[in-house]
């Protein structure tokens, strides 16, 4: 699978009160290709159930679902993963999920952590924030520019993430990201209905040469 396109993350408080199954089935049926898990609770049963239902539901949608920090997890269900910089060992996490698998690695702003990623195996690199973000409003802020020298310099796939909207996914895609991670733009829309029309209005930014 080309690993280009929306890329949507959840957010365990966004998407509280029931609303995760149906708002996430409204961005995968909208096009979001990938589908991060993201929750740093530790009730590990519900992350489970959570995370197998989403599994469940990227595999009707034909999308990959990766977990954010959490390779076992990710081992468990057999999908991809996603770690921070200070989530653990990626070397590691691609010994024990097997070569096939999507893993990620956060690089904030900077090619040199692009680089160690790449050579610990990464199946991708994210860079970011590249807006004003809600999810990590402090998080340092990356350039459409780090983008181009990204794309020269790595083979692999770009995700481009923190604040990504309608508004201004066209440059990071122009810079050279190949998919946006989005959260906020997404989740806290008031419906599943809009989930879905934000999706696919977000992945037709794609579709443009």
């Amino acid at each position: 699978m080309k690993l280009r396109g929306l890329y949507a993350i959840t957010d365990s408080q966004l998407l509280a009160d029931g609303k995760l199954l149906p708002y996430v089935e409204a961005a995968l049926k909208g096009g979001a290709r990938l589908l991060q898990y993201r929750d740093k609770s530790s009730d590990n049963a519900r992350r489970l159930r959570e995370a197998s239902q989403l599994a469940e539901l990227c595999a009707r949608h034909a999308a990959e679902l990766i977990i954010n920090d959490d390779t076992e997890l990710a081992a468990k269900l057999g999908v991809g993963l996603h770690l921070g910089q200070s989530d653990g060992s990626l070397a590691a996490a691609r010994a024990l999920l097997g070569r096939k698998a999507i893993i990620g690695a956060t690089c904030h702003a900077r090619l040199d952590l692009a680089e160690q990623a790449i050579d610990e195996g990464a199946s991708y690199i994210a860079f970011g924030r590249f807006f004003t973000s809600q999810t990590k409003p402090g998080a340092p802020a990356a350039t459409p520019e780090l983008l181009r020298e990204a794309r020269q310099r790595f083979g692999l796939p770009i995700v481009a993430i923190g604040g990504v909207d309608l508004s201004n996914g066209v440059q990071l895609i122009e810079h050279g990201a190949d998919l946006l991670a989005v959260i906020h733009t997404l989740f806290s829309a008031p419906s599943a209905a809009e989930v879905e029309a934000r999706a696919r209005a977000l992945s037709a930014l794609f579709a443009t040469p």
